[in-house]
């Protein structure tokens, strides 16, 4: 009996193994992007003004988010991986036509194949990984996994970053060709490694024997959103709102309170792996804490940092954006989680892909309210009165914190 214990754990152990290996190197793959660190100055250099490079960047997102739900409805039908391919491929056509290509007309377009492209992959590559983990009965190891597979993603982001900028000395043409090809190798990668599923093959046998088997993804919805579910939806779009448009913005505060191009670049790519290191902490976080107090927690912490930047002062700044900045990674982590046993295997993709279209429409909306706020009050002042976004997500969890509402229907439950 005591064998059989100790045999159980390890062929779970070794059953997650066979499914996260090629994800940790897709991770690496798809996060080598040169360009990420210097794309704003490329723009820059084609001739484009400021409000020209922001209505990319909304555009961006704007596309991605309203793409998410015909691509997360797609992805389960066609198989997320297929979904995740098309989206890589699409993503790395449209950095070459950015190398290639110098119209603003024409950055438009790429930009909208670009956020199609994001689209794609977001969603179905977690959707992917969890129900694969599902069928091997290891989905109680998936916020450790998911954290290693973001920590991977982001350090790497933040060392292409480095390289970006090394490689940019040779030509633009080498840091988009090189972030292409990084794109198809994870496709290989995928397509060689990594199994197909689709939504009516991770369906368990319990879903099907309640009859919802076909069901639409928006019936589905309806089923699992509970207020507790709706509100951690919105709040945690709320947190991605926040810190997303905080780090871009972050490099315009740092050279408006005196720091160099240099400093900034290297205070930026600090931030990707203080990013990339705390989601290790995600398993330990949601044990002692769990997500009702991670939550409030991060959102209390992205409104120090922004007030702290408020003040002025170059090196508080810098402290408070390396000391903070990695915690809201962490909450990340543990939501992914919360979101994935709360939706349905048959629909995981689709119902992910519309909790992304919320997180993607909001984080595009505050891009523009901040780079108004910035433009209008400076970027120190502005920086501070955008942290009131964050103390109004924290406001609209704190029923759920002291009520203890269930967010989590029980409607589908892991094998294991």
């Amino acid at each position: 009996m005591l064998t059989r214990l100790v045999e159980e754990p390890a062929a779970v152990d070794n059953a997650a193994r066979s499914v996260t290996r090629p994800f940790y190197v897709y991770a690496v793959l798809a996060n080598t992007l040169f360009q990420r660190g210097v794309f704003v100055l490329f723009l820059y250099q084609r001739g484009f003004s400021a409000g020209q490079v922001a209505l990319l960047q909304t555009l961006l997102y704007l596309v991605s988010g309203v793409a998410e739900l015909p691509t997360g409805v797609i992805a389960d039908r066609i198989g997320r991986r297929a979904s995740v391919v098309i989206g890589q491929v699409l993503m790395a056509g449209c950095l070459l036509g950015q190398a290639a290509f110098s119209h603003y007309w024409v950055f438009l377009a790429l930009f909208i194949g670009q956020g199609v492209g994001m689209a794609c992959v977001s969603g179905s590559d977690t959707a992917l990984l969890y129900d694969l983990l599902v069928r091997r009965g290891a989905t109680a190891g998936y916020v450790k996994i998911r954290s290693r597979f973001t920590m991977l993603g982001t350090v790497t982001s933040g060392a292409a970053i480095v390289l970006g900028g090394q490689l940019q000395q040779v030509s633009w043409g080498v840091v988009y060709a090189g972030s292409a090809a990084c794109l198809a190798l994870a496709v290989v990668v995928l397509m060689s490694r990594v199994p197909e599923i689709r939504g009516a093959d991770a369906v368990d046998e319990r879903e099907g024997a309640e009859g919802h088997g076909d069901a639409s993804a928006w019936r589905a919805m309806l089923r699992v959103a509970t207020p507790a579910l709706v509100t951690l939806v919105v709040v945690s779009g709320l947190m991605h709102a926040t810190l997303t448009p905080y780090i871009i913005f972050t490099q315009k505060t740092l050279s408006d309170q005196g720091a160099g191009t240099a400093w900034v670049s290297v205070v930026i790519s600090a931030g990707f792996f203080v990013g990339g290191l705390t989601p290790l902490l995600s398993d330990r976080a949601d044990r002692r804490l769990g997500y009702r107090v991670i939550v409030p927690v991060s959102l209390l912490m992205l409104a120090a940092a922004l007030g702290l930047s408020g003040l002025g002062l170059v090196w508080v700044t810098v402290a408070a954006f390396l000391a903070l900045v990695g915690i809201p990674e962490i909450t990340a982590v543990i939501v992914d989680n919360v979101f994935n046993e709360a939706v349905p295997s048959r629909y995981r993709a689709s119902l992910l892909s519309m909790i992304a279209f919320v997180e993607s429409a909001l984080i595009g909306i505050g891009y523009l309210i901040l780079g108004t706020l910035m433009d209008g009050l400076g970027s120190s002042v502005g920086m501070a009165t955008y942290a009131v976004v964050p103390l109004l997500a924290c406001l609209l969890w704190l029923p759920v914190l002291f009520r203890g509402a269930r967010v989590t229907t029980g409607f589908e439950k892991p094998a294991d």
